[in-house]
C-alpha cells in the first residue's frame, strides 16, 4: 500500500482500534523469537549440549556485538526503501523463521554445536533486526500523531503477550527430558513461523500504511551525522543504554538464578510467565498515566518501582519461591514503562523532515550493545567461581540482582539530567 493511498482516507480511519491492532500484532512473534534466544539459548547449549560457560559467553558476546553494529546500517537501508518494502519484510521473515528453528537443532558435538550456535545467531539477529527496525520506523510515521501512544501500547501489549508465550512454553519444553527438547522446540518454531506470517500480512494489508519521507540521496554516514547532531536524541541514549543493561543482565542469567540460587527449576516457566503477565497488565496503566503526567515522568516512576522491587532478589536463597514471585510481579509491572516510553520519547524527538529508520537503528544498537555486554556476565561468573548446576552463592546474586539495580540508578541519574522538558501529555514531533 503506498503512502499516497493513505491520503484518500481520513486520519480518523487511520486511528481505528482495529487498524492499530493490526499494526501491533507483529510485536507478538518478534517477542516469541527474542525471549528464547536471550534467555533459554545459553542454558540449553550449556546444560544439554555441553558448551563451556566461558566459551558460550564469548559466542553470545560476539554474535550480539555483530548484531549491534549492523543496526545503524539496516536503519539507513530501511530509510531508502520504496516499493521494495514488502519484498524485504518477506525475506527477513523467512530468514528469521529458518534461523530460529535451526537454533534448536544443533549437532551433538559440543565444538560443532558452538559453531552452529554462532551461525544461527548471526542469521536470526540480522533478520530480527531488519523486521524490528522497520516496524518501529513504521510506527513513528503513523498518519496521525495522536495515534502514536495507542499504537505503542498495542505494539508493546502484543509483544508482552508473545513474551508470556515465550516464557511459559519453551520453559516447559526445557524442563522435560533432554531427548525431547529438540522436537518440542521444533513444534514451537512452527507455531512461531505461522504467527509471523499472519502478523506480516496484517501489517501490510490492514494497518495504517507505511509513510515514506521523501529523502535526497545521501550516504549512510551523512544520515548518521544528522542523527548524531540531534541534541535531544543524544540525551536519550545514555539513560536508554544504562536501563537496557539493567534489564539484559537478569534476562541472560534468569534461568541460572532460578535453577541454582532458588533451586526451583520446575517453576521457571511460572516465574517468567508471572513477570510478563504483570508487565502486560501494567502496560495500559502506564499508558494512561503517561497521558496525565507525561512520558518522561512515567518512565522515571517505572525505574523507581523496578529498583524497589528487584533489590530484594539479591537476598533470596533456596526455597524462597513466594518472595521471588512477588519480585516478578513488581518488576514485571515496572517493565511496561521500560518498553513503551522510550520509543514514544524518540518519536517526539525526530524532526518531521528526517527519516525515522536511522534513529531507531541507533536506538536498537544501544539496546543490543547492552545485550552483548550482558553475555560477558557468564565468563565473569566463571572467574568468580560459579558453575552451572552448583549453588549460586553471593557471586550469582550480586551479578543477577545487585548490579542491575546499580545500573538502573545510573540510568535514572542521567535521565533526570538529560532530556529537556517535554509536553505533559506527549512529546509530539515539532516543526523543523
Amino acid at each position: 500500500m503506498s503512502s499516497s493511498s493513505c491520503l484518500k482516507k481520513p486520519d480518523a480511519d487511520m486511528q481505528q482500534p482495529w487498524r492499530l491492532a493490526a499494526y501491533g500484532l507483529l510485536g507478538m512473534p518478534l517477542a516469541m523469537a527474542a525471549l528464547p534466544v536471550y534467555v533459554q539459548v545459553a542454558s540449553y547449549y550449556s546444560t544439554v549440549r555441553g558448551v563451556g560457560l566461558a566459551q558460550l559467553g564469548w559466542i553470545l558476546f560476539a554474535a550480539r556485538l555483530f548484531d549491534t553494529l549492523q543496526d545503524p546500517l539496516l536503519g539507513h537501508v530501511i530509510d531508502r526503501l520504496r516499493g521494495g518494502m514488502v519484498r524485504w519484510l518477506a525475506l527477513s521473515g523467512l530468514l528469521l523463521a529458518l534461523a530460529f528453528a535451526g537454533l534448536w537443532q544443533p549437532p551433538a558435538s559440543a565444538l560443532a554445536a558452538s559453531w552452529w550456535l554462532a551461525a544461527m545467531l548471526a542469521l536470526a539477529y540480522g533478520a530480527h533486526s531488519m523486521l524490528n527496525i522497520a516496524y518501529l520506523a513504521w510506527g513513528a510515521r503513523l498518519p496521525a500523531g495522536a495515534a502514536l501512544l495507542p499504537a505503542a501500547a498495542w505494539r508493546e501489549g502484543a509483544g508482552l503477550a508473545g513474551m508470556i508465550l515465550a516464557s511459559v512454553i519453551p520453559a516447559a519444553v526445557m524442563s522435560g527430558p533432554a531427548a525431547d527438547i529438540a522436537s518440542g522446540m521444533g513444534l514451537y518454531s512452527m507455531a512461531f513461523a505461522a504467527l509471523l506470517l499472519l502478523a506480516l500480512l496484517a501489517l501490510l494489508i490492514l494497518a495504517p500504511p507505511w509513510q515514506m519521507t521523501p529523502l535526497p540521496a545521501q550516504h549512510w554516514r551523512t544520515a548518521l551525522r544528522r542523527v548524531a547532531a540531534n541534541r535531544g536524541f543524544r540525551r536519550l541514549l545514555a539513560p536508554y543504554f544504562l536501563n537496557a543493561c539493567s534489564v539484559s543482565l537478569p534476562a541472560t542469567l534468569a534461568l541460572f538464578f532460578i535453577n541454582d540460587q532458588l533451586q526451583s527449576a520446575p517453576l521457571a516457566g511460572a516465574f517468567l510467565g508471572c513477570y510478563f503477565v504483570a508487565a502486560a497488565c501494567g502496560l495500559p496503566l502506564w499508558s494512561a498515566l503517561a497521558r496525565r503526567i507525561g512520558v518522561l515522568a512515567c518512565w522515571r516512576l517505572g525505574m523507581i518501582l523496578a529498583i524497589a522491587s528487584f533489590a530484594g532478589a539479591a537476598l533470596l536463597g533456596p526455597g524462597d519461591v513466594l518472595p521471588y514471585f512477588a519480585v516478578c510481579l513488581a518488576a514485571g509491572a515496572a517493565l511496561g514503562a521500560d518498553l513503551a516510553m522510550p520509543p514514544v520519547l524518540l518519536a517526539g524527538i525526530i524532526p518531521a523532515d528526517e527519516p525515522a529508520g536511522a534513529y531507531y537503528g541507533v536506538l536498537t544498537l544501544a539496546g543490543k550493545l547492552a545485550l552483548a555486554l550482558s553475555g560477558l556476565a557468564l565468563p565473569l561468573l566463571a572467574v568468580l567461581g560459579y558453575r552451572p548446576g552448583m549453588p549460586g552463592g553471593a557471586a550469582l546474586a550480586l551479578v543477577y540482582a545487585a548490579l542491575p539495580c546499580a545500573l538502573k540508578l545510573l540510568a535514572m541519574a542521567t535521565l533526570w539530567r538529560g532530556l529537556p522538558a517535554t509536553s505533559p501529555v506527549l512529546p509530539y514531533r515539532s516543526s523543523p
